[in-house]
């Protein structure tokens, strides 16, 4: 038997969306005022060791769950129900093309015959989904469905760790999927709704910057780039002989050397500024266009001093920091100062929170 029903799930109960990422967990939970605007009820962050996720696997499962529990109680929250998130690396994603009128049963049967042709491991080893996007724009009558498939374990490793912290796990989501719905507000929030603006999405991570161009909701190009914030931890130890440890602390809280800003800092916005205009550079040589309306960054580097407007300057294009909690009322159990400074790392669990109220 293929599992359904794993990746695209939705709940309308009370959710945390948890995104695990190489360098930390990250917690959001979101509710809604009486007008129906969205309220960020809590959100916390707690940090990994590096190598106890690698490239999206769970190395040192103990460890992560007993982050994952950390995160829990530091964010004060009851809620048992989360969803989580699988790095597109990990999850085949095809789009397809099917007769409309089909009963879901039926839609469910035409979805595994042709999920045999695109998935190269035997479908008893993995967990499938599908979604209807709507329907087709090239053939009148069909609908278009987004197929979803994953290795079983790899699903199973992120439900696992859910449940060795005492969560429920309701939905399994993919990081970009997730990432793409949190932008997606920010997107409506450009001049003219975001309507036909093609917007270039970086996620900086700490050992990986992922690459979203966005249209209209429709991804027309993504790109994982192996750069991120660690290098810059890296570049700390070199300079000041701390250990990775101090060094990463001592970024968080900003507590450096006095010379640091134009030692190490400035020369790594700009080096990160050249990856993103490489990046983009790559995405114009490959494709029909030649320019984007917006560059929009998130991830824990993305508020470094200077990198929007270096981005800005060295591309062209007008380049911002992402807050993905920008337009919602900010609850009572959330300390405002510390939220505003890390609000860009919370992109992917922020997009994982709101599937709650997707319908």
């Amino acid at each position: 038997m293929i599992s359904m029903g794993s990746l695209f799930s939705r709940q309308a109960a009370p959710l945390l969306g948890i995104d695990i990422s190489s360098s930390s967990v990250k917690l959001v939970e979101l509710g809604k005022d009486k007008a129906g605007g969205l309220v960020l009820e809590r959100c916390a962050i707690e940090p990994l060791e590096r190598g106890w996720i690698t490239d999206g696997n769970i190395e040192k499962f103990d460890e992560v769950a007993e982050a994952v529990r950390r995160v829990v109680k530091k964010s004060g929250t009851r809620t048992k129900n989360v969803a989580l998130a699988l790095p597109s690396s990990a999850v085949i994603t095809k789009r397809i093309t099917l007769p409309g009128g089909m009963t879901e049963q039926e839609l469910e049967v035409q979805v595994e015959s042709e999920a045999n042709q695109y998935i190269p491991f035997s479908l008893d080893e993995v967990s499938l989904d599908f979604c209807v996007i709507g329907p087709s724009k090239n053939s009148p009558g069909d609908i278009d469905v987004l197929i979803a498939a994953s290795r079983r374990e790899k699903v199973q490793d992120r439900q696992g760790l859910a449940e060795a912290a005492g969560l429920k796990p309701i939905v399994v989501d993919i990081e970009s999927n997730a990432s793409r719905l949190a932008a997606g507000r920010l997107i409506e929030a450009l001049p003219g709704k975001g309507s036909n603006a093609m917007v270039a999405l970086f996620e900086v991570g700490a050992l990986t910057t992922s690459m979203q161009v966005i249209l209209n909701d429709e991804v027309l190009y993504d790109r994982d780039q192996a750069f991120g914030g660690a290098q810059l931890t890296q570049l700390i130890v070199r300079q000041y002989g701390f250990s990775v440890e101090e060094a990463e602390t001592k970024k968080r809280n900003g507590d450096l050397p006095e010379d640091y800003q134009s030692a190490v800092l400035r020369p790594f916005v700009d080096s990160m500024a050249q990856e993103i205009v490489r990046a983009l550079q790559f995405f114009f040589t490959s494709t029909p266009h030649n320019r984007v309306d917006h560059i929009m960054l998130a991830g824990g580097s993305a508020p470094l001093p200077g990198l929007t407007e270096a981005v800005t300057q060295q591309s062209g294009f007008p380049c911002s920091s992402l807050n993905p909690f920008d337009g919602m009322e900010i609850g009572s159990g959330v300390r405002l100062k510390k939220m505003v400074r890390e609000a860009p790392s919370y992109l992917t669990s922020c997009g994982l929170a709101m599937r709650r109220f997707l319908r």
